[in-house]
């Protein structure tokens, strides 16, 4: 065999009996990453792909020449107020990694430092450098980096493999030593108690589930850290944070349905954890801390979630604060001293609600575009009138505003440079239209669809099109700027998102319809969207690339098999294509827990039925599919490698004339590459694969 072929996977049978029915699995051997066998398979599979995309490497190295020459390399974020110091991150040009900084508040100082050319501020005393961990490892991610609430201490993690499996230390902030806490396999989040002597962390069980909430004191070994709280429900994760007001330490337990919230006072960390509400099934809340009173943001009889509070000193009865209103989701609040901020989503966009607490009227915050997306930004000051906010659209970048709380004027403190492309052009947003349109779907609901594309783009079927989506877990695909786009949209191609059931766009009734025994809504809604692109001339169907991840990647997996004509070709990455092997699999990671998301076939006849007459794995046949471009990580926990590799050997083998590659990032995890350059350099990968689908219908950049 050589890389111009594509390799050939043994098969060895190995069959799963359950509810009477007999499945053989013939590539389930592929699951043993010890295995010589798999891993020769994995470095030929990612040989065969180099061969047959080698005649792409002149555009691959375009297009990361068109991202690069657009980012300013050397930047830095807008500074965000934390007690006497500015805190921010920034990049230097032809570094991998963000370096992470604070410069000391002079007095008086209310607005953010100006950020300038993206040199480092006069005083600025640097935290973590990125680029100095990394030295020496193929991989690095940070898992948390949490600063005590009296600015002397440093809690960070760090993960190079790409498996989330984090070492957690502290630095003395005052002298720049790391101590010796040393923590091995921790998870995300960490909290410190209100006078930084203790340290709470997380770990995980064996199928990677955050369970165990530990309270490390400063200065002694991990072996005497004790357990503050165990989780033994395998459905919950739990998690664990200070409060803005830095008065308490909030331990949630949460599964896909239901939740439960701890509380410890931050001045008394040996205390034990107090319940603020028992767990109900199919109750889910959220507790923000606000002065005398903890803010519920809850699901109890409201399907769309309401607002209500409960006394710190006796938690107990709810009292209603906003009532639920059916069509507007409830997301989050936000408090402060003075005023309440809740971030919402009504008719498919995303909105931010001010309460003043001084009697003053409620408002919503106003945006001139059709279409967007805000969210909060850094808040950490809870004595604050002052609410920092992300705002993007299709066509503008990451905008930080501050709104004046009481006023509502809006300052924008920095918006995400787009520099000019190698061609000298400079980005122009009025160069660009963004839409918004409605699929049909089988049942007769409407879908929404973002696109954006080049201003004047014709409507004769004549334009390249990558249709996007995700739709599970209630996760919006809100509208983003992204600056690799750009060589996609200016070479006359549209880009869409699929804002299919599953996801939360339109609320808890449209993610409540796009899983458990309605999740084939998610797949038939992507290609009702497909199919209405090509009826209203957007595109054809000879010029339509699919395009997902994670759980979207099972969507493009289920719609290649779903409807194999409407694309001309398929982008899944690290996708759940395996889906009903890995829910049969309590052992596995995340299995568990998924139940509530996907339902259990271990236990339910019908579950079992549903999944597999869906699931990618389960469904190929012998029809020519479009071409797919699989990619996955050899570290990923969330969605192991081997599913995708399962699936394009039982692909290449039902169907050999389909066009099939897999790429395998060896040391990487579920979000691939770690540094930003070879961050850019795989979306370049993807982004001149697409272009080559298109072939002569894109136009010269």
């Amino acid at each position: 065999m050589t890389s111009s072929q594509p390799p050939v996977a043994k098969k060895v049978a190995r069959e799963r009996v359950q509810h009477g029915d007999t499945v053989v699995d013939e590539y389930f051997w592929l699951a043993d990453k010890e295995d010589p066998d798999t891993i020769a398979y994995l470095t030929a599979e990612n040989e065969f792909t180099e061969a047959r995309t080698g005649h792409l490497a002149g555009l691959r190295e375009t297009v990361f020449g068109e991202i690069k020459a657009r980012t300013q390399e050397t930047d830095l974020s807008v500074p965000s107020r934390k007690g006497g110091y500015w805190y921010y991150s920034r990049t230097v040009e032809g570094q991998q990694y963000g370096i992470f900084c604070r410069r000391p508040a002079a007095p008086g100082e209310v607005d953010p430092p100006a950020t300038g050319d993206g040199a480092p501020l006069p005083g600025e005393e640097i935290l973590l450098d990125g680029n100095e961990l990394a030295q020496g490892h193929d991989f690095f991610a940070l898992g948390t980096s949490d600063v005590s609430p009296d600015g002397r201490w440093l809690a960070y993690s760090t993960d190079f493999a790409g498996n989330e499996r984090f070492t957690l230390q502290v630095k003395d902030l005052s002298t720049g030593e790391v101590l010796h806490d040393r923590i091995p396999d921790t998870f995300y989040g960490s909290a410190w108690s209100a006078d930084a002597s203790t340290l709470f962390y997380l770990t995980v069980d064996e199928s990677w589930r955050p369970y165990r909430v530990w309270r490390h004191v400063l200065g002694t070994g991990a072996d005497a850290d004790q357990v503050v709280y165990e989780e033994p429900d395998e459905k919950f994760w739990v998690s664990v944070e200070l409060t803005r007001s830095e008065r308490f330490i909030f331990i949630d337990a949460a599964s896909k349905l239901t939740s439960e919230v701890r509380f410890i006072p931050a001045a008394e960390p040996m205390a034990t954890p107090v319940v603020v509400a028992p767990r109900r099934q199919g109750v889910e809340y959220a507790v923000e801390h606000h002065g005398h009173r903890f803010l519920i943001l809850h699901n109890d009889g409201a399907e769309d979630f309401a607002l209500a509070y409960t006394p710190v000193d006796a938690p107990g009865a709810w009292t209603p604060l906003i009532d639920h209103e059916p069509g507007t989701r409830l997301l989050s609040v936000d408090a402060f001293d003075r005023y309440l901020v809740v971030s919402l989503r009504r008719d498919g966009l995303t909105g931010l609600r001010v309460m003043p607490l001084d009697g003053g009227g409620q408002y919503d915050m106003r945006f001139p575009e059709p279409l967007y997306s805000v969210e909060p930004g850094a808040n950490p000051e809870y004595g604050t009138d002052v609410f920092r906010l992300h705002y993007t659209s299709l066509i503008v970048p990451d905008s930080i505003y501050d709104c004046d709380l009481g006023s509502g004027e809006l300052v924008l403190r920095k918006r995400q440079p787009v520099l000019p492309a190698p061609s000298g052009a400079p980005y122009r947003a009025e160069d660009y239209e963004q839409h918004r349109e409605w699929a049909l779907a089988d049942d007769g609901t409407r879908v929404p669809i973002s696109l954006v594309c080049r201003r004047g783009t014709a409507r004769d079927g004549s334009a390249p099109t990558v249709l996007y989506g995700y739709g599970s877990y209630e996760a919006s695909m809100d509208p983003w700027f992204s600056i690799a786009r750009l060589s996609l949209l200016d070479r006359g191609v549209v880009f869409a998102i699929a804002h299919v059931r599953g996801g939360g766009e339109l609320g808890r009734a449209w993610y409540d319809h796009g899983k458990m025994l309605a999740k084939k809504n998610s797949f038939t809604d992507f290609v009702a969207c497909a199919r209405h692109l090509v009826k209203e001339g957007w595109t054809a169907t000879d010029r339509l690339v699919a395009r997902g991840a994670s759980a979207g990647g099972l969507l493009m997996g289920a719609v290649a098999n779903l409807a194999p004509d409407a694309f001309a070709g398929i982008v899944a990455q690290v996708p759940f294509v395996d889906a009903l092997n890995s829910i049969l699999d309590p052992s596995l990671p995340l299995t568990v827990t998924e139940w509530e998301e996907w339902g259990n076939p271990l236990a339910d006849p019908e579950v079992y039925a549903y999944m597999k007459s869906y699931t990618p794995y389960e469904n190929l046949s012998t029809v020519d599919y479009p071409a797919i471009l699989a990619m996955t990580s050899l570290n990923d926990t969330r969605v192991l490698y081997h599913e995708p590799a399962k699936w394009v050997a039982r692909l290449r083998d039902r169907s050999p004339n389909s066009d099939v590659l897999l790429k395998i990032e060896m040391e990487a995890g579920h979000g691939g590459p770690s540094g930003r350059y070879d961050t850019w350099k795989e979306e370049a990968f993807v982004i001149a694969w697409i272009l080559d689908r298109f072939g002569s219908a894109v136009s010269a950049s």
